[in-house]
């Protein structure tokens, strides 16, 4: 934090808060691959010191640093988020206060001042943590019931109606589909899942506001329930069955498979939460489609991290670790449409066995130590940050490992799939350029194998723990 914003942030404090005498701290709090967190500390009169948060976008950039999830040009802005949480609190969404909405001339850029709230915000330990055993049950009940409240908001008596973008499923797909075309990079199993859903689009009635991240990781949570539903930077108007599908993908289970919502709960219980409060009985077969959806959707969001490191402006270590998490999204799509058995490639010697030091032990060894003397010795983003770093060095040890000969297998498949011969890059092309126009069809010989057998050694490489790797494994 540069002594120009502290000033800046601190004039702010000073004058929207009432009491506020000075601003004592502000933390940026690790995540936010996004946006970002900050955690304030000011001082009030004849009260002491209180918390606040700052949400604002990265490095204060304004609409054009919007979410990478497929959808940029639709981002509504943070002065829309904040109308959207005061709007889902009116109808009883737990959600912080929102104190300012920031102004270009507080030379800040764009955001705003949230009370701060205290609850557990990180996915994996809301599906393990002891102290929220209890309540862990319930949440599924309690979720289905908040976007119940949140799809029932009236978008003309807000506002929001002329604030928000309207995307019909077909839309929705087509709009993600072009952003990944965008990448210029040739990922059959992103192009076979948008034919997929393209062939199985659902109904367009009942268009409702949606949150379209609500999940497991965006939901504060303490021992008594939700605190608070947050990041609201991608809603629009469309199927509300969206966020139903979400909460569901697997990306966001952190390795529950068991528990397909969120981790916590299951589908029964979560649809009977929405429907208690709707009166909406839900169809399972919908959100299914959804649930597809979310894996295409975050495959495609995952290649816009990795494109915006390229392009700034924050072009931080985790952009291009999030980049390869692409390959999780895809498995799920494998195990969705395409299951069944796979050969997975042997990992191979260090190549040039005799140096000294190998090529993998340096990797090895800048591993250890970010994942150790930096670690400890670090906290916050920082902290957070040297984890990141050092799980991006384990992808690359296991695609010296065993990268060369996936790759090798990958161009035999293609070639014998397409009788034709060529290097990887323009096989994998000609696949699919074949698909987007509809050549090759879901059902050609051969090409369900094919896309398994890439998908889940690909995944074996970016991420062998995620759940999905073992659910195509089995």
């Amino acid at each position: 934090m540069t002594e120009m914003f502290q000033s800046q942030l601190e004039t702010v404090l000073t004058r929207c808060i009432p009491g506020c005498q000075a601003l004592l701290s502000a933390e940026r709090l690790s995540g936010g691959a996004s946006q970002e967190t900050y955690r304030l500390k000011i001082r009030v009169r004849d009260e002491g010191e209180r918390l606040l948060a700052l949400r604002r976008a990265p490095g204060g950039g304004g609409e054009s640093s919007g979410h990478e999830s497929g959808q940029r040009s639709y981002y509504p802005g943070l002065a829309v988020e904040a109308l959207l949480m005061q709007s889902a609190q009116a109808v009883g969404v737990p959600e912080p206060d929102v104190h300012y909405v920031l102004s270009d001339d507080d030379g800040l850029g764009e955001g705003f001042i949230m009370a701060w709230l205290e609850g557990e915000c990180l996915g994996a330990r809301i599906v393990r943590a002891p102290e929220l055993a209890d309540i862990r049950p319930k949440l599924a009940y309690e979720c289905g019931q908040i976007l119940a409240r949140i799809h029932a908001i009236d978008l003309a008596a807000t506002g929001l109606d002329k604030r928000l973008h309207r995307l019909t499923p077909e839309q929705y797909v087509h709009d993600t589909w072009e952003r990944y075309k965008g990448f210029n990079t040739p990922q059959p199993m992103i192009d076979y899942t948008a034919r997929w859903l393209l062939a199985h689009l659902p109904g367009e009635d009942g268009m409702a506001l949606v949150h379209n991240d609500f999940r497991n990781g965006n939901l504060m949570i303490s021992p008594t329930g939700v605190v608070a539903v947050l990041d609201w930077e991608v809603a629009h108007i469309g199927d509300p069955m969206r966020d139903l599908g979400w909460i569901c993908t697997n990306s966001w289970r952190f390795g529950r498979s068991d528990l397909p919502v969120g981790g916590f709960g299951d589908y029964a219980d979560l649809f009977d939460g929405y429907r208690a409060v709707s009166g909406r009985t839900v169809d399972p077969a919908r959100v299914k489609f959804w649930e597809v959806f979310g894996s295409f959707w975050w495959a495609i969001g995952c290649l816009g991290m990795a494109e915006h490191y390229r392009t700034g402006p924050d072009n931080t270590v985790e952009r291009p670790a999030i980049g390869r998490r692409s390959s999780e999204c895809q498995v799920d799509c494998v195990n969705h449409l395409i299951p069944g058995a796979i050969t997975l490639v042997p990992g191979a010697a260090p190549a040039m066995a005799d140096e000294m030091p190998r090529i993998d032990e340096l990797l090895t060894s800048v591993r250890d130590f970010l994942h150790r003397e930096v670690m400890a010795e670090s906290s916050g983003r920082t902290n957070f940050l040297a984890r990141v770093a050092g799980n991006s060095l384990d992808i690359v040890l296991r695609d010296n490992s065993l990268g060369p000969a996936h790759r090798r297998l990958e161009q035999q498949r293609l070639a014998a799939l397409l009788a034709t011969e060529g290097s990887l890059e323009d096989l994998r092309w000609r696949l699919v350029k074949g698909l987007r126009a509809g050549e090759i069809s879901l059902d050609y010989p051969g090409l369900s194998e094919h896309l398994r057998q890439t998908v889940v050694n690909q995944i074996a490489i970016d991420q062998p723990k995620y759940a999905g790797f073992k659910t195509a494994a089995q």
